[in-house]
């Protein structure tokens, strides 16, 4: 007689009972927001009378029970953020009372069935997003003319958006976004007078953008951003008096945008016109509602002067006008706002001088105004801008001298003013920001010694002082910085030799100090330096032999031209030999002297190890079947999971030839190899000497783990082919992944034009999902003990695999334990400080470390270091908002966008917790990323902190 059941919110787990099916006169179920596991029980399809069924944000894995189309007096389903995949069951078809259906967060896959569609004629409210769906939309789609809301944004659809769309007339609520949808948008969606929001970003849409458009007077979202389409704007564009957020950045459109665009538009908010060819003047009246928050017209062609109304848009946070023709006086042409938080107004033609106003700005996190043709002296004022973190002002005429006050600028972690007309002496106040990780004062004239002393620059990773004019020796304690990507101290006065304290900066990436006065030799121990890619030490007075080995071996000519006194085998270089006939009659003495009592020796030695060989030789034909043995096992696993062989490998990549390198690490080396059938792969080169560099025991664990790994199957983990044997080497066969790493594109230009918010989200997502996987689907769990962005592969469409499971350190074990190996530096849980016990919660705090860093566009180790410091909130940061921690080259999220990137920033954070007692599970994280990917925001996105995100809050 039960007709709800009613158990949501709980914290019930394992399978939902078979015998629920017995309650046959239920009318509705909610057991939402559980931990319920396993696959929904065929035996609902016994609920005939079943008219209401919510399962949301549960652990339910396997495909939908085709008996559940036999609840035919189902109005609601909803089924959203669980673990469920496969196709919709064709019994779908006897829902014809469904009026919602929530489908989204999960994994299914196939086409979305005319024959399904044409029977939900009572919907109003289909929600299909974030799975896999593919195929055409299909025109059936337009029977359904009760629809409010159709969302079925972040799935694989493809060809074009059907014209049928327009018959829904009651459409309130559109999103067709991150989809692979091509074609012109269909004319009949511009007469769907009701539509509240319209999103189409994210797709590959052509055409232009007709003036049908201002039909639709309820207009507050319109959002077709990353697509191709071109064309200019349509004049009654500027008709739609509802719009509050206008987004077209990043499409092929041209022309100018209407002089009256905003006119009629009192509460437009946002506003990005940017990544086009747009040319003309901005609209005088952009902003005639004064309502204003975010103005992005970057990289289009602009001219002229700035909308005059900008000055009186208090609300103003973001703004970026960078990389236009734009003209004017740069503190007139503009204004000053109290709540701005970012300003680029770089790549310009900006004149006058900054005014000392500018520090009126104290929210502004990020200021840019490079490339433009600002003048005097820079404003001491700025230094009361606390919350800044990135300053630019390179390549304008500023004169005079850095101001001390900018010491007093805390956050800042890059600090950008090359190219001007700066001199005296480098202020060593700047020296005291602990945080700043990028400075370039390049190309000014500056004087001086390099103000480099015990206590400064704790966290700079990237230096260039060259073409200034400094003096003096350059200071050892460089080598005790955190450099990891560049320092440039060329074309300056600097004298005396070069410390070999630098060799301790293991990280750093290029090193150039040419065109100084530089004396003595290049130290020996730079050879060591792994991760040096390009060096230049040209044009100084050096002498002596150049290092040998590292990247010396293959060191350019023009790295050392210009130092008669060099010589070595690298080009370019005399050879260094003895010079003087008494040296040489010298050394023949000393020669014969030596070589007769060690040629006496090398005898004696000879006799003794034949002795030694004849009397252990059975010992050797046992070692000889243990490596028959460990031959057999790795010719096994080559002719179970690969259809070629090594042999072709060996000749794809002439034989490991350094062109096919694409990788080089303490592991070895990375090659491509295309093979004859078209098939690449990636090759992992190991540096094992020999194959008693491998215990016997850990070389069965190792075997074991290639084992575990070669029959691992996870859409987010990179598949392991196999591997071999040869020659004192290991070779391990992965596919290859043509985007790279995380890293790679998180750090290069992807990251400013691919990696939008929703890629991120998505990424972090796959990443959790393949951990989880790992840690509880697997037998015996596997630990990755490495997880960093760099052992983070990128598919085409951005879909994560995790790589690299640590196999090189652990082949460099020295002992029986396997657990020594700690990961990279900067994602390594705390714990391992004090033991090397390497459980599945270190592998929870290396993934929030790496989801922090997609978030924040940059390493959080800051961040990080006053979270573990105690329990406490962070000290000193008490008001540290999210929106200045995330990455600043992307536009803020909004929307669900933003809601998103709360929740993955909260859970990255929960993850990075001190005691691993008190960090979550990565079934949780994964489970809780594809279940609330839009949790409610309890206050404005502007307004969180930090603190508040770690649950400490006043």
């Amino acid at each position: 007689k039960l007709k709800h059941l009613n158990l949501a919110l709980n914290h019930f787990s394992g399978p939902i009972p078979e015998d629920i099916g017995l309650i046959s006169g239920l009318q509705r179920i909610d057991l939402l927001t559980n931990s319920l596991e396993g696959p929904i029980p065929s035996s609902i399809g016994q609920l005939r009378e079943l008219k209401h069924l919510d399962l949301r944000e549960n652990s339910l894995n396997s495909s939908i029970p085709s008996e559940l189309g036999l609840c035919t007096n189902l109005t609601y389903l909803a089924l959203a953020s669980n673990f469920l995949s496969g196709e919709l069951p064709l019994s779908f078809s006897k829902l014809t009372k469904i009026g919602e259906l929530g489908l989204s967060g999960n994994s299914f896959t196939g086409p979305l069935l005319p024959s399904l569609v044409s029977n939900w004629t009572e919907m109003v409210s289909l929600q299909l997003q974030n799975n896999s769906f593919s195929g055409n939309i299909p025109a059936e789609i337009g029977l359904l003319t009760k629809l409010n809301v159709l969302f079925l944004f972040q799935n694989k659809f493809t060809a074009s958006i059907p014209s049928e769309i327009g018959n829904l007339k009651d459409l309130t609520d559109l999103d067709l976004s991150g989809n692979q949808l091509s074609g012109p948008i269909p004319i009949t969606l511009w007469s769907l007078t009701n539509l509240h929001s319209l999103q189409l970003f994210n797709n590959n849409l052509t055409g232009t953008i007709p003036p049908e458009i201002g039909n639709m007077m309820s207009l507050a979202t319109f959002d077709v951003n990353t697509n191709q389409l071109h064309g200019e704007l349509p004049k009654n564009i500027s008709l739609l008096s509802s719009l509050e957020s206008f987004s077209v950045f990043t499409n092929e459109l041209s022309g100018d945008v209407p002089s009256d665009f905003g006119k009629h538009s009192p509460n437009l908010v946002y506003v990005s016109f940017s990544n086009n060819s747009f040319s003309g003047e901005l609209p005088q009246e952009l902003c005639s509602g004064f309502a204003l928050q975010n103005l992005t017209v970057n990289g289009n062609n602009f001219i002229g002067s700035l909308p005059a109304c900008l000055r009186n848009c208090s609300g103003l946070s973001r703004v970026r006008f960078d990389g236009n023709q734009f003209t004017g006086n740069i503190t007139n042409a503009f204004g000053v706002h109290p709540s701005l938080e970012f300003i680029a107004l770089s790549d310009n033609q900006f004149v006058g001088t900054l005014s000392p106003q500018w520090a009126e700005c104290k929210n502004i996190s990020s200021m840019s105004m490079a490339r433009n043709r600002i003048s005097g002296q820079i404003p001491p004022e700025l230094g009361q801008m606390t919350q800044l973190q990135s300053l630019s002002l390179e390549a304008n005429d500023f004169i005079g001298q850095i101001p001390d006050e900018l010491g007093n600028l805390s956050m800042l972690f890059s600090l950008k003013l090359s190219g001007n007309h700066l001199a005296g002496s480098i202020p060593k106040s700047v020296g005291k920001l602990t945080k700043l990780e990028l400075l370039d004062l390049s190309d000014n004239n500056f004087t001086g010694a390099i103000p480099i002393d015990s206590g400064t620059f704790d966290s700079l990773t990237s230096l260039n002082l060259s073409h200034n004019k400094l003096s003096g020796n350059i200071p050892a304690e460089i080598g005790n910085l955190e450099l990891r990507y560049l320092l440039d101290l060329s074309s300056n006065f600097l004298t005396g030799e070069i410390p070999s304290n630098l060799a301790k900066l293991t990280q750093l990436e290029v090193l150039n100090v040419s065109n100084n006065h530089l004396s003595g030799s290049i130290p020996s121990a730079f050879a060591t330096m792994r991760s040096l890619n390009s060096f230049d030490f040209s044009y100084n007075n050096l002498t002596g032999p150049v290092p040998t080995g590292g990247i010396f071996q293959k060191a350019p000519a023009n790295a050392f031209v210009g130092n008669s006194g060099l010589c070595g085998a690298s080009e370019g270089l005399s050879a260094c030999s003895s010079s003087g006939k008494k040296s040489n009659k010298n050394n023949n003495k000393i020669l014969i002297g030596v070589f007769v009592p060690v040629c006496g020796l090398l005898v004696i030695a000879t006799v003794i190890a034949l002795i030694l060989i004849f009397r252990k030789k059975p010992k050797l034909l046992d070692d000889e079947t243990k490596s028959s043995k460990s031959e057999s096992f790795d010719s096994s696993i080559w002719e179970r999971e690969v259809k070629f062989t090594f042999g072709e490998i060996v000749k794809a990549t002439e034989d490991f030839d350094e062109k096919y390198c694409i990788g080089k690490g303490g592991f070895g080396r990375v090659y491509k190899a295309e093979l004859i059938s078209g098939q690449i792969v990636a090759v992992k080169r190991l540096n094992v000497s020999n194959s008693s560099d491998i215990p016997a025991i850990n070389r069965q664990s190792f075997e074991n783990e290639i084992k575990t790994l070669t029959h691992v199957r996870h859409r987010n983990i990179i598949r392991l082919f196999g591997f071999c044997s040869r020659r004192g080497s290991m070779f391990l066969v992965y596919e290859y992944l043509e985007r790279g790493s995380l890293g790679k594109a998180l750090y290069g230009v992807e990251g400013d034009d691919e990696l939008g918010w929703g890629t991120r989200v998505k990424i972090v997502q796959g990443l959790a999902h393949a951990l989880s996987y790992l840690h509880n689907d697997c037998s015996p769990p596997v630990v990755h003990r490495d997880v960093s962005v760099n052992n983070v592969l990128l598919e085409c469409d951005f879909e994560p695999r995790l790589a690299d499971f640590g196999t090189a350190k652990l082949l460099s074990s020295d002992s029986t334990s396997w657990t020594n190996v700690a990961g990279s530096y900067g994602y390594m849980a705390p714990e391992l400080a004090f033991t090397m016990r390497v459980t599945d919660k270190s592998d929870v705090y290396s993934f929030g470390v790496v989801a922090l860093e997609i978030m924040m566009g940059r390493h959080p180790r800051e961040m990080l270091e006053s979270l573990l410091e105690s329990s406490k909130p962070l000290k000193d940061n008490t008001e540290l908002l999210l929106k200045d921690v995330l990455d600043q080259r992307l536009e803020p999220p909004t929307g669900e966008l933003a809601e998103a990137v709360v929740f993955v920033v909260t859970i990255a954070l929960a993850c990075t917790r001190a005691q691993p007692e008190s960090r979550p599970t990565m079934r949780y994280v994964a489970q809780e990323l594809s279940a609330r990917t839009q949790p409610y925001l309890s206050e404005p996105f502007g307004a969180l902190t930090i603190n508040k995100l770690t649950g400490h809050q006043k």
